[in-house]
């Protein structure tokens, strides 16, 4: 039987494994549609060291662990825009992604009142995992810095509904 998740806001000690995480997966499923200036860039930005100031700023990161096993990641910057969010291919298909998302929404809504949606940057890899969770494209796909990325933008129900 396998552990059951564990879902908590990433420490410190966290970043090496969140780190190790997310550059895997980039690797695999998105890094290959970036240019070299995109991968470089992408995998700066998810350093320990930068994992752990978003921490400490204004960015609301959660893990969720199955065990001692680090199984997916949330960054969720300004309460309002998904930064991150890396499942291990273990994982996928779980709802891993959806209670992550959930999780810091319940967060996110006391922080920020009257929060109707959150966006994110999608890969294109990424899009149908973020139109499972009800995101939906906003606009044309864009290249900033060789960082390929899909708009999308997820309306939330008001809290009265």
């Amino acid at each position: 039987m396998p552990s059951p998740i564990v879902y908590r806001p990433m420490e410190p000690a966290d970043a090496e494994a969140v780190s190790r995480l997310i550059a895997e997966s980039f690797s695999e499923f998105i890094g290959p549609e970036y240019t070299e200036e995109g991968r470089a860039e992408f995998l700066r930005h998810v350093e320990p060291a930068a994992l752990v100031e978003r921490m400490r700023s204004n960015h609301l990161l959660l893990v969720a662990m199955a065990g001692e096993e680090l199984a997916g990641v949330i960054d969720l910057r300004d309460n309002d825009h998904v930064s991150l969010l890396f499942v291990d291919t273990r994982h996928q298909r779980h709802g891993v992604a959806r209670e992550l998302l959930a999780r810091a929404l319940s967060i996110a809504r006391p922080a920020k009142p009257g929060l109707d949606r959150v966006t994110v940057n999608s890969s294109r890899f990424g899009v149908p995992a973020y139109e499972r969770l009800g995101f939906r494209q906003t606009g044309p796909e864009r290249t900033v810095n060789g960082i390929v990325f899909i708009p999308m933008a997820h309306r939330l129900e008001t809290e009265e509904s």
